[in-house]
C-alpha cells in the first residue's frame, strides 16, 4: 500500500513588496513607453517614468538581499548547475524548481532587469539635440552622449520590448500548455504547494523595511535627478 501524498496548501510565495515591485514596474513601463511614442511634451513623463524605473531597480536589488525567501537572489540565481538539473528534469538536493523562478525564468528576469538598468542609464546622459536631455548628461562628453542616445532610442529600446514579450509569451505558455497560473500568485502572494516547502517571510515589520528601502531609493533617485540642475 503506497502512501497518498499530502494535499497542497497555500503558502506565501511573494511577499507583498514583491509583488507591488512587479505589477508597479509593469505599469511604470507602459507609461514610459506610451509617453516616448506621444514625444512632445509628453517626455516630460518618460523622464519621470524613468525615475521611477531607477529607483524600483535600486529597491529590487537591496530587495534581492534581505527580501523574502523567493524574492531572494540566492534563491533563483540561474547558475549552470541548476539550470542542466531544470532541463534534465533532476534537481539536486535541496533544490525545488516549482515554488519561485524556476531556472530559465529566472534568466528571463535578470536579463529583463539588466537591460532595463542600461537602459535607465542611458537615458540619464542622453541627449536627442531637440528637447530632451538627461539629468547627467552634462558629466559625460558629447561622443558618450550620442552613442548613448542612439542605444536609447534604437537597440535598447527594442531588445527591451523583446524581453518584456518574451516574459509575456512564457506567463501564457504556462497558463496555455502547462496549465499553470503564474499570474494569480502575483496577485495574492500565494501558491499552492507540498506541505514543508518554506514560505517567504512577508510580517509587518517586513513591509515596514521595505517601505523604509523604498523611501531610501527614491531620495537617491531624487538626489541624482537633481545634479542634473
Amino acid at each position: 500500500m503506497t502512501d497518498t501524498p499530502a494535499p497542497a496548501k497555500p503558502l506565501r510565495v511573494w511577499d507583498l513588496p514583491t509583488r507591488a515591485f512587479h505589477w508597479t514596474l509593469a505599469a511604470t513601463l507602459v507609461g514610459s513607453v506610451v509617453s516616448a511614442k506621444i514625444g512632445g511634451n509628453a517626455m516630460v513623463w518618460h523622464f519621470r517614468f524613468g525615475y521611477v524605473v531607477l529607483a524600483l531597480l535600486a529597491f529590487r536589488l537591496l530587495w534581492g538581499l534581505v527580501g523574502g525567501r523567493w524574492s531572494r537572489f540566492v534563491s533563483f540565481l540561474p547558475t549552470p548547475g541548476r539550470v542542466l538539473g531544470y532541463l534534465r528534469g533532476q534537481p539536486r538536493p535541496g533544490e525545488v524548481f516549482d515554488v519561485g523562478h524556476n531556472p530559465l525564468g529566472s534568466l528571463s528576469v535578470l536579463a529583463l532587469l539588466g537591460f532595463l538598468a542600461l537602459q535607465v542609464a542611458t537615458g540619464l546622459v542622453a541627449d536627442d539635440e531637440i528637447a530632451s536631455v538627461g539629468p547627467l548628461n552634462r558629466f559625460v562628453g558629447s561622443a558618450l552622449a550620442g552613442q548613448a542616445t542612439h542605444w536609447h532610442k534604437d537597440y535598447g529600446q527594442w531588445i527591451l520590448l523583446g524581453l518584456v514579450a518574451l516574459h509575456v509569451v512564457a506567463i501564457l505558455y504556462y497558463a496555455w500548455g502547462k496549465r499553470i497560473n503564474l499570474v494569480r500568485p502575483m496577485i495574492v502572494g500565494d501558491k499552492p504547494l507540498p506541505p514543508g516547502t518554506p514560505a517567504s517571510a512577508d510580517s509587518a515589520a517586513a513591509r515596514v523595511l521595505a517601505l523604509v528601502l523604498a523611501a531610501l531609493c527614491a531620495g537617491g533617485v531624487a538626489w541624482i535627478v537633481s545634479l542634473g540642475g
